[in-house]
């Protein structure tokens, strides 16, 4: 995280009230008056400072200044903010199925160890075995670099680990900890530079963040966990029912809106997706929403008519904000192994995907994929998720990962 990033630490003392009303198209008028409402009280409150300058003036005999311009907002113009795992406990336990004392025995890190466990005992045991004969030759070396290979780690990884042991360790006696330390080490190198958190710029209100991905990534799953995180953060939230091919898409967003107090943008099966994502942009604007997050249908990569239209709903949103979506964000399933960087190329061609969340891997011993994908690609990794809670979704941490996937014992 760079120092010209202006960090907003989510203050978590405002109040609890959001707005928890589903609105579909057209949009409900209630906005739109309390808009005005605020606009005229602004306008109020600028006739009585003009009068109260007047009156000292009278006063003093000086010259009154009118006031041209609006009072300037508290806000600032321009804003950032860093997307973080802090999230108030109590809305921890509206949000998840989990107790409170059940959260605490299983904290972040030990969850991650637990979901990522199938990916890492695959690793450890096949390095254990390995280097049982303690000592590291050719031979070894290259019995290493397959085992890398086949955890899915990528012929780029595999090749740093071992060159750097055959740099280094070569024909020295190393036990299996020894190893572990070594590629936790490079798997890190390779992660730290897309290990970033999710900025959000809110001096272009709304910020937009578009899903994509295939089918059965978590897309609708990701948008409401990290709407939950956000409106837990004090910001005000709206999401968009894109997946205008699935009823049971748009209803589990309305039901996360529910949970979240965030308005959710809707309309008919079956309608055009960019047209539903150009209207929810105007609503976003209109009621003065933070952040728009948008959901799409999934799509195979090799479909192209269904690729063209995520194209248009890009294009589209374009004509709101040529920087719109601000963030395009893809999830990728952990299970899908090698498939994943197939998928990631595809999209970011035409899609222009600019940051990564990597679900489900608590249920893969594929994992490993996300070392290759960040080595060939080296798009951020904002968020990983190892299960269906709110907690489960998290920013990304090289180290963590790293060691964790390497069964460094620590």
């Amino acid at each position: 995280m760079t120092k010209s990033f202006i960090k907003k630490i989510f203050s978590f003392n405002k109040s609890k009230e959001q707005e928890t009303e589903q609105v579909s198209t057209p949009y409900e008028t209630d906005i739109e008056e309390e808009i005005e409402y605020k606009s005229e009280t602004t306008k109020n409150d600028q006739s009585s400072l003009e009068r109260e300058k007047e009156e000292q003036a009278e006063n003093q005999n000086i010259t009154p200044v009118k006031y041209d311009e609006k009072i300037p907002s508290f806000e600032p113009h321009s804003r950032k903010v860093i997307v973080t795992d802090i999230i108030r406990e109590k809305k921890v336990e509206e949000f998840s199925s989990i107790s409170p004392v059940e959260q605490k025995k299983t904290a972040w890190f030990g969850r991650l160890k637990k979901g990522l466990s199938l990916s890492s005992q695959r690793l450890s045991e096949s390095i254990g075995d390995l280097f049982v004969k303690g000592k590291l030759d050719k031979q070894t070396l290259q019995e290493l670099e397959d085992i890398l290979i086949q955890a899915d780690l990528g012929v780029e990884t595999a090749t740093r680990i071992t060159d750097t042991l055959a740099s280094s360790r070569y024909e020295k006696n190393l036990s299996p900890d020894d190893i572990h330390t070594i590629v936790a080490d490079e798997i890190k190198k390779v992660l730290e530079p897309v290990a970033v958190p999710l900025e959000l710029d809110l001096s272009h209100k709304p910020h937009v963040i578009l899903l994509v991905g295939v089918n059965g990534t978590g897309k609708t799953t990701t948008i409401g966990k990290l709407a939950a995180k956000l409106t837990a953060g004090g910001l005000k939230v709206m999401l968009a029912a894109g997946d205008t091919f699935r009823a049971a898409a748009i209803e589990q967003l309305h039901v996360w809106g529910e949970r979240t107090g965030s308005p959710v943008i809707s309309t008919k099966l079956g309608a055009d997706a960019a047209s539903l994502a150009f209207d929810a942009y105007e609503k976003a604007k209109k009621a003065n929403s933070d952040v728009l997050i948008i959901d799409t249908a999934g799509r195979l990569q090799n479909k192209t008519e269904l690729m063209d239209e995520l194209a248009k709903i890009i294009r589209v949103l374009g004509k709101h904000s040529p920087q719109a979506p601000h963030t395009i964000l893809q999830t990728l399933d952990a299970t899908t192994g090698q498939n994943a960087l197939n998928q990631v190329d595809i999209f970011r061609d035409i899609a222009g995907v600019n940051g990564l969340v990597m679900t489900k891997l608590d249920g893969s011993a594929r994992g490993g994929i996300l070392i290759a994908i960040a080595a060939k690609y080296k798009l951020p990794v904002y968020f990983i998720g190892i299960g269906e809670n709110i907690e489960d979704l998290q920013p990304f941490s090289a180290s963590e990962f790293a060691e964790t996937i390497a069964g460094k014992h620590i």
